[in-house]
């Protein structure tokens, strides 16, 4: 079975061909990236036109790398939740169309729970395991039972962990997009040199839950408060300290949740996940299995829109053509206290 995956949550237009739910006979991406660095950030109303003067350019070179031609789709799944509204729409109304005109069923599928099947299409992974989705917009820990069944442990109640990692990047002109340069520059710098506060979510039921707003304005607003050197600051220092805390932070929830449950296997997804220090953080966790996805399926991507519209096909979801998008999941979200 044939599955055109469409994803256009953000600032990646992509659209990918997978067979069964593994195989991935392409999975074309046009990123944006370049036309975003001049504003160290996602313009929602540039991406959104940009995704509908590339999207049908992209359908055609999936298609060409698959080897197949339109008819030969059985399904069309797309991305429809959560993200930039603008940028779903373009993705959900290019779908629904093709679905139409083909006369095939249409899957909308939730791009968060995309992202913690995107390691299955690489690898067998036996449920249940504890995934953890670590991305420009959420920061997830849950128990996954099945496909369709995340149990949300733990979530963060401001900022997600990429959001941080951009902000803190354009405050100190580090480079776009924030991860990768704060990674890059982290590899040059002392993490020793500042002493970023973890913060103490004491009210209520807040164990495994995150929140990076308070790093954030540490990093930006009070850094002589933790610093152990007087100014001035290189950046490279700056980014490795904050790095070291921003991870520090989530895998310490990570270890509360495997000791808490006694799941001692570990799925990772989401663009964060390309981060060096978190793949070599959750690579030396002991005695616990651990499976990352290949850089390519970290970001945003079609083949894991595709693989997981398989499975919730066959297992017998589709989706109406009356279907709209939605900018927000409010499971993966949480308030504080």
């Amino acid at each position: 079975m044939l599955v055109l995956g469409i994803e256009t949550s953000c600032d990646e237009c992509s659209i990918a061909v997978v067979e069964d739910g593994k195989t991935i006979r392409s999975n074309i991406v046009a990123t944006q990236i370049d036309l975003h660095r001049e504003f160290d950030g996602v313009v929602p109303e540039i991406a959104s036109r940009l995704h509908t003067e590339w999207i049908s350019s992209v359908f055609r070179r999936s298609l060409e790398e698959a080897g197949i031609a339109k008819e030969d789709i059985d399904v069309v799944a797309v991305t429809s939740r959560p993200g930039l509204i603008g940028s779903l729409l373009v993705g959900l109304s290019f779908a629904k169309g093709l679905a139409f005109a083909l006369g095939k069923p249409l899957v909308t599928v939730d791009h968060i729970r995309a992202h913690l099947y995107a390691p299955h299409l690489e690898h067998s992974i036996d449920y249940p395991y504890l995934g953890l989705l670590v991305s420009g917009g959420h920061t997830v820990i849950g128990i996954v039972r099945e496909y369709d069944s995340v149990e949300v442990l733990g979530t963060t109640i401001d900022d997600a962990c990429g959001e941080a990692f951009d902000k803190v990047a354009k405050h100190y002109k580090m480079g776009y997009p924030g991860g990768v340069a704060i990674d890059k520059l982290a590899k040059q710098g002392d993490d020793s040199l500042f002493s970023f506060p973890d913060p103490s979510l004491h009210k209520g039921d807040h164990r495994y839950d995150v929140s990076y707003s308070g790093l954030k304005t540490a990093v930006i607003n009070q850094i002589t408060q933790f610093s152990s050197t007087p100014p001035p600051y290189r950046n490279e220092d700056i980014a490795a300290s904050f790095q070291k805390a921003a991870v520090g932070m989530l895998m310490k929830r990570l270890r509360y949740a495997i000791d808490d449950t006694g799941i001692r296997r570990v799925v990772a997804g989401g663009g964060v996940v390309a981060n060096s220090r978190l793949r070599r953080e959750l690579s030396e966790l002991e005695d616990v299995e651990v499976i990352v996805p290949s850089m390519r399926l970290c970001t945003d991507n079609g083949a894991m829109i595709a693989g997981l519209g398989y499975m919730m096909f066959v297992n017998g979801i589709t989706s109406s053509l009356a279907e709209n998008a939605s900018s927000r999941v409010a499971a993966f979200r949480r308030g504080y206290p």
